[in-house]
C-alpha cells in the first residue's frame, strides 16, 4: 500500500523500480526487528558495566559495592542474549546500530532507571520468572516504544521505518508474552516471508493493482454516489483497489480473509469514518460480485 501511495505521490510510472524499493522496504522491516529487540540485550549489559565499574571506585559506597543485581539478572535479559536465532540474525545482518551509536542506550537506561516500572521492580531483590517477563513486557511497552529519542534516532535512520515501527513493536511485545521458563529456543526471529509463494504474492499484488487501476477503481465508483471521487483519501482509494483485486485476481484468497486484512488496514492509515465507509463499499461490492458471478473463488470453504 505504501508502495502505491509512494508511486502516486512521486509521479512514477517506472514499476520496476518501485518494485524494487518495495522489497527493500519490506527487507528493512527485519532490520528493524532486531534493533529493537538487541536495545533490550544492550540495556541490559550496558547496567552491567555500569555496577561493575561502581563497585570497583576506590570510595565506593556499600550500595555500590553490593548493588541489587535483579535487573541485570533478569531471565528475559538472559534468554534473549543466549538466543541462538536472534543471536545468528544479529551476525548475519550485522546489526551493529548499538555499538555505533552506544549514546541511545545510555539514554534508554536512564529513562528505565527513571520509571515508575523500574523502581517498582526493583522494590526487591529477588527473580522470579513471572515477574521479570512482566516487568520486561511493561519496559519496552511503556518506557522503550514511547522514547522519542528513540523514534527520532529510527526516523532518521530509515524513513521507511515510520509505518513499520508499531507493527513490529505489537509482534515482539507478543512475542516477550510468550516466552516460556525452561523451554530452549522459545524465542524465535520471524521470517518476512513463509516460502516462496509468500514472497511471488506481494509481488503479484502490486503488480495487478498497479497495472489495474483504472479497472479497479471502475468496481466502486458507483457506490459512492454521495462521495466526489476527488473527496475520497487517496490511501483509501488504493485500499478498495488492493481489496477489489484480492476479490477478483486471486481465486485462492477467501472473501472474508481479505474483508479482514483490509478493514484491519483501515484502522490503521486511515481514519475512523474511512474505515465505516471501506467496509460499507466493500460489503456491498462482495454481494454485487457474487450475484453476478464475477467473482470466482476456487477451493473448499472459499466464498
Amino acid at each position: 500500500m505504501q508502495s502505491i501511495y509512494a508511486m502516486h505521490q512521486s509521479g512514477s510510472d517506472n514499476m520496476e523500480k518501485e518494485e524494487k524499493f518495495l522489497f527493500y522496504s519490506i527487507d528493512n522491516i527485519l532490520d528493524l526487528y532486531l534493533i529493537m529487540v538487541s536495545s533490550l540485550i544492550e540495556i541490559c549489559k550496558k547496567e552491567t558495566i555500569f555496577l561493575h565499574l561502581s563497585s570497583q571506585k576506590h570510595l565506593a559506597t556499600p550500595q555500590e559495592r553490593k548493588p541489587n543485581e535483579k535487573f541485570i539478572k533478569n531471565s528475559i535479559f538472559q534468554i534473549l542474549a543466549e538466543n541462538n536465532s536472534l543471536n545468528i540474525a544479529l551476525e548475519t545482518r550485522k546489526i551493529d546500530n548499538w555499538t555505533l551509536n552506544d549514546d541511545y542506550i545510555i539514554l534508554l537506561l536512564n529513562a528505565v532507571k527513571e520509571s515508575k516500572v523500574y523502581a517498582d521492580y526493583m522494590s526487591n531483590s529477588v527473580n522470579q520468572f513471572e515477574e521479570d517477563r512482566q516487568f520486561i513486557v511493561d519496559l519496552f511497552t511503556e518506557v522503550i516504544v514511547p522514547n522519542e529519542k528513540l523514534y527520532e534516532y529510527l526516523e532518521d535512520n530509515k524513513l521507511t521505518w515510520i509505518d513499520d515501527i508499531p507493527v513490529v513493536n505489537t509482534h515482539i511485545i507478543k512475542q516477550l508474552k510468550a516466552i516460556k521458563s525452561g523451554e530452549n529456543d522459545n524465542f524465535r526471529v520471524p521470517k518476512l516471508y513463509k516460502d516462496n509463494e509468500d514472497k511471488d504474492f506481494v509481488k503479484d499484488l502490486f503488480r495487478k493493482t498497479v497495472l489495474n487501476e483504472r479497472e479497479l477503481a471502475k468496481e466502486y465508483d458507483d457506490k459512492t454516489p454521495n462521495w466526489d471521487s476527488e473527496r475520497i483519501a487517496e490511501i483509501d482509494t488504493i485500499i478498495l483497489k488492493m481489496a477489489i483485486c484480492e476479490f477478483l485476481k486471486f481465486p485462492s484468497i477467501p472473501v472474508k480473509v481479505t474483508l479482514n486484512e483490509y478493514l484491519e488496514v483501515a484502522k490503521e492509515y486511515s481514519t475512523p469514518k474511512s474505515s465505516i465507509f471501506i467496509n460499507g463499499i466493500l460489503d456491498n461490492l462482495v454481494k454485487e460480485l457474487e450475484a453476478n458471478k464475477k467473482m470466482i473463488k476456487a477451493g473448499r470453504g472459499l466464498m
